[in-house]
């Protein structure tokens, strides 16, 4: 597969500068399209997981679609360099993970290496571990008692017979 540039560019005027994350997921994204035939997903046709908060998570925004506003961008916050694909479509899914790197490279030989090494050597590619997330939801919107902004219903507490948002909510722990 050969990389599009004009895409590459998009991601990096979206992220705001190239780096060897951006790459990451960017190739995860190329990877994804070429394995399960993924296309832009206009609203949830497809969901990603990303376990990072990292650079590549806005390559995964400006090719596949998925974002956190339509709810088909996942946070999964284990802090390793993976991407776990489903197609709501087709019921298939994919875990694309990077291999550690085994050579010393500065951070434009890794970019360099990245876009362009062979996708098997970049990432291994699995199952995964978890299934496909519920489609995203709208909740009633609840104003919070004690600052007085809305928060969705699945958010808010109950503290002294008041609702109360998280920002607001005082939790009780004995330590256990």
């Amino acid at each position: 597969m050969i990389m599009d540039k004009q895409l590459w560019e998009k991601a990096v005027a979206f992220h705001g500068h190239e780096c060897p994350g951006l790459a990451i997921g960017f190739r995860a994204c190329e990877a994804v399209q070429e394995k399960m035939g993924l296309k832009f997903s206009q609203d949830e046709e497809v969901v990603c997981v990303t376990e990072n908060d990292a650079c590549g998570a806005d390559a995964v925004q400006v090719i596949t679609g998925c974002s956190f506003g339509k709810g088909n961008l996942i946070y999964r916050g284990t802090g390793k360099m993976a991407f776990s694909f489903f197609s709501r479509n087709t019921g298939e899914s994919m875990r694309i993970v990077l291999k550690p790197s085994s050579s010393e490279m500065d951070r434009q030989e890794r970019q360099n290496y990245i876009l362009t090494a062979p996708m098997d050597d970049v990432f291994e590619f699995k199952k995964p571990g978890f299934t496909l997330p519920k489609q995203a939801r709208l909740f009633k919107t609840v104003i919070c008692e004690v600052c007085g902004e809305g928060a969705p219903e699945h958010k808010m507490r109950l503290q002294e017979g008041k609702k109360v948002c998280l920002d607001c909510f005082e939790d009780y722990s004995r330590g256990y």
